[in-house]
């Protein structure tokens, strides 16, 4: 049983998205350490200041061979987005914006790693302004997934119908083996382009649909794949010295599996993996020209088209800013702004890769011998200690450009002209400083992109990014062992100080550069498992505009777990609390009708700047058409009953069971009464023991954010409906008062369990005329979840998921008997909502919410 239990707990264990995305990462990183320990014996005897001259013998004509396949392969990789967006959305993308999107698209996310979470961002900001769901931009981007993993598999096939003989890892097997295996990845491939053409298809991962292309579609999709694929592997297979691979074929089948291993690792662009598997199926260790194809293809195929887009991007940027551009190139180059965030990052990725390469290999001699008259040794060494500190930094600090972070802008613009400077000092290394020089010309140039200032997370970081830094600097190190294969490493080095010490200063640095990473992984986990909610002490304008608001949800503004978003002149407030990805706001702003606009859109530029969702929560009917205008979406959470109290009365046969309720509290020796604030604080102790009990009944915990909670400071600023049972307290519950007499509700509603059956609507039926006394317009009740949903045919998504919820959750959650509760007092019931961004967003915007609410408030 013991031995049971362990295993469930285990499976469980496995179960959870978090270990399956811990386990991903751990994965990631061990391919990738493999790649590079598999590295170091396939090249133990390549001698590396070989690979200078071997790159400097590859003849102009090869070049120039590789550039215009890596031409036609960025060709085909447009074709992918126009050809998906046509079968997505016809006519809605011009195709000039298709193709940029595609092929500058796929420049960044080949060099960023992660192309489906890169590529899918890139391609959500500019077609969302063509009317796109985040389900279209996904299915943009899976039908283009789908194109080249079966463009892979086609050429594979192929390959392996038509030579098989000479392919590694296959020689064992008989020949018909292989051919057999080639025809059925042929046979299946035919098969799945049949099935789509019957109708529509789709794959569903869990809660996730993708819908697939039709037949037509998939044909033009694989066959921009394939060429793609075949011209992607003809830029390395022209750059290869000859003799190198016995025939295209057998090289088209270690480039798919090169191509493979890359994408499972987390190295950016498949850095270490994709060479290892090219260098050890082709058996090109101890090879300097081989390895010299390897790095040209990279500077080729993942460094130009980079390099490319980053030019294109800049000079339209330029020509917009200097009105140079008219028509439909200006639309153009508006649309593909968004593009410049991500291509930022890789850029800020790429600058720091140049650093921390440059500090794992050695510096020229004669460069430095100039250098060391000029600066001294010190200064020297200070100098390559900083300049890798830069690279890992400009490493960390990606992911936040990629966000449009101001923060990051700032620390890579000022970290990138560091590098250019110390590039210099350290080894007169003037082609790194052009470089880092040219990529902080070309942040500046798009500075108006960084806008958002995130106060929760500076860096945006997270643990998939911080792996994916990981493998660029596990690469790095074995760069560095790999320069310094020849140093007998003894513990002296660490403290060798000379001009021509080049592998001590690389150990020094890279135990630099791995402290700075294992410091933004313990900054990062202290974040996440010890972050707390920012609160603002309440405002004194705050308390004020409270008082005199017409609504009594103003109220929670004192409940002490609220920051709030001011008017410049102090008239009228948001408030708000972050949870997750979302700034979520309660209510619509607190302030008059022609402020409340005004505010609205400050709170929503402000989650803009911070690069969180905006999100209001339980807001009415009145303002729905400023939140809709705000491009954003709403969902109705139920209806909220108010009591005409001018109306009200308890005579009569519908008021029979209240006065009922009342005359029974009475005879069982129930007192009631109001308890003037500043009485509260001498019966706290009673309260509290009321509290606890009824928390116990109700076998809960307290809520937060939209909903009061038992604290003395908060309860304290109200007035308390009391029922008293020989001078106890055994209910109690805070009133809300409005200001200008409009509104009066009830907050925080306790009771002692089983003293008294209808207890409560005893109490509400003497709170509702002492109301009416005090001269208030209405009675609040509060809201009935879910109710008043629509179930029809036509009706949304969420109408119809929130009416069965209301149906078949009622055992769980009486819905119709709080409904049915708040009916007998005859209330108006009006809708409230859930206002939030569209498509994927509003899942995420529904977790939050219900995240924050259900928050204990020691949590906050």
């Amino acid at each position: 049983m013991v031995e049971g239990s362990g295993m469930a707990r285990f499976t469980a264990w496995l179960r959870r998205p978090s270990t399956r995305n811990w386990l991903t990462l751990a994965v990631g990183l061990a391919i990738t350490v493999l790649a590079f320990l598999t590295l170091s014996r396939l090249l133990d005897d390549t001698p590396l200041d070989m690979i200078g001259p071997a790159i400097a013998a590859i003849p102009v004509s090869t070049f120039l061979a590789a550039v215009a396949f890596t031409i036609v392969s960025f060709m085909a990789m447009a074709a992918y987005d126009v050809i998906a967006v046509e079968h997505t959305a016809p006519g809605r993308v011009p195709l000039s914006v298709a193709a940029l999107v595609g092929a500058g698209g796929y420049a960044i996310s080949n060099a960023l790693g992660f192309p489906f979470l890169t590529g899918g961002a890139v391609r959500y900001r500019v077609y969302r302004r063509f009317g796109f769901e985040p389900v279209d931009v996904a299915r943009v981007v899976g039908i283009s997934w789908f194109a080249l993993w079966f463009a892979l598999a086609v050429m594979v096939g192929v390959a392996l119908v038509a030579d098989p003989a000479d392919v590694p890892w296959l020689q064992e097997f008989p020949l018909m083996l292989d051919v057999g295996i080639g025809a059925a990845i042929l046979v299946l491939v035919s098969v799945l382009v049949l099935w789509l053409a019957t109708g529509e298809r789709g794959v569903r991962i869990k809660h996730w649909h993708l819908p697939l292309p039709n037949g037509g579609a998939a044909v033009a999709q694989i066959l921009a794949g394939i060429v793609d694929v075949v011209a992607a592997a003809a830029v390395l297979y022209v750059l290869l010295p000859e003799g190198t691979v016995s025939s295209f074929t057998v090289f088209a089948i270690v480039y798919a599996m090169a191509t493979v291993a890359g994408v499972v690792s987390n190295a950016p662009a498949g850095l270490g993996a994709f060479e290892a598997t090219i260098v050890a199926a082709l058996g090109l260790g101890g090879r300097p020209d081989a390895l010299a194809a390897l790095v040209v293809y990279r500077l080729i195929y993942t460094l130009m088209p980079l390099i490319v887009t980053m030019v294109g991007l800049a000079a339209s940027e330029i020509a917009l800013q200097r009105h140079a551009l008219s028509g439909q190139m200006a639309m153009a180059a508006r649309i593909v702004e968004p593009m410049a965030p991500p291509l930022t990052a890789s850029l800020s990725f790429l600058g720091g890769l140049v650093l921390l390469v440059s500090g794992a290999t050695p510096l020229l001699d004669a460069r430095v011998g100039s250098l060391s008259a000029i600066l001294p040794l010190p200064f020297i060494e200070f100098s390559h200690l900083a300049a890798s500190f830069v690279g890992v930094a400009l490493l960390v600090i990606a992911r936040g450009l990629a966000r449009r972070l101001w923060r990051a802008y700032v620390l890579a613009l000022g970290l990138m002209l560091a590098g250019a400077v110390f590039s210099l000092s350290k080894g007169l290394d003037w082609e790194e400083s052009l470089v880092l020089l040219s990529f902080a010309l070309f942040l500046y140039v798009f500075r108006r992109a960084f806008y958002r200032r995130e106060d929760d997370a500076p860096l945006a970081l997270n643990w998939r990014w911080l792996a994916t830094v990981m493998a660029a600097l596990i690469g790095c190190a074995w760069l560095g062992f790999f320069a310094y294969s020849h140093v007998e490493y003894a513990n002296s080095l660490w403290w060798d100080f000379a001009l021509d010490a080049d592998a001590p200063r690389f150990l020094r640095a890279s135990v630099l550069v791995f402290l700075v990473m294992a410091a933004a992984g313990l900054e990062l986990w202290i974040h996440q498992r010890h972050g707390h909610r920012v609160v603002d002490p309440l405002p004194d304008s705050v308390r004020a505009l409270v008082a005199a608001a017409p609504a009594t949800n103003a109220q929670l503004a004192l409940l002490g777990d609220k920051r709030f978003l001011v008017s410049d002149d102090g008239t009228g407030f948001v408030m708000y609390a972050q949870s997750g990805g979302s700034l979520i706001a309660l209510g619509e702003p607190v302030a008059a009708p022609d402020k409340v606009a005004e505010l609205a859109w400050a709170f929503r530029d402000m989650a803009d700047r911070r690069a969180l969702r905006p999100v209001f929560y339980e807001v009415g009917v009145e303002h729905l058409p400023l939140f809709l205008d705000m491009g954003l979406t709403a969902l109705k959470l139920g209806e909220v009953a108010r009591v005409d109290l001018e109306q009200f009365t308890l005579s009569g046969a519908k008021r029979q069971d209240l006065r009922t309720a009342m005359r029974k509290a009475e005879r069982e020796g129930l007192e009631f009464a109001i308890l003037p604030a500043a009485e509260v604080p001498t019966v706290l102790d009673e309260m509290r023991a009321v509290s606890d009990a009824w928390l116990d009944m109700k076998s809960g915990a307290e809520k937060g954010f939209s909903l009061g909670y038992f604290d003395p400071a908060y309860l304290s600023n109200f007035d308390h409906a009391v029922m008293r049972k020989d001078g106890h307290v055994v209910a109690f519950a805070n009133l809300w008062r409005s200001g200008h007499h409009e509104e009066m509700s009830i907050d925080l509603m306790r009771h002692v369990p089983n003293l008294s059956r209808g207890i409560m609507d005893a109490l509400f039926g003497h709170v509702l005329m002492a109301a009416k006394d005090e001269g208030y317009r209405w009675f609040n009740l509060g809201a009935a979840p879910l109710s008043g949903l629509v179930d029809r045919r036509g009706a949304s998504r969420w109408n119809r998921f929130g009416s069965l919820l209301y149906r078949r959750g009622n055992d769980l959650y009486s819905f119709d008997g709080l409904r049915g509760f708040k009916q007998k007092f005859g209330p108006v019931w009006s809708p409230h909502y859930l206002i939030c961004p569209r498509g994927l967003d509003t899942a995420r915007s529904l977790i939050d919410v219900t995240s924050l609410i259900s928050r204990r408030p020691s949590e906050g």
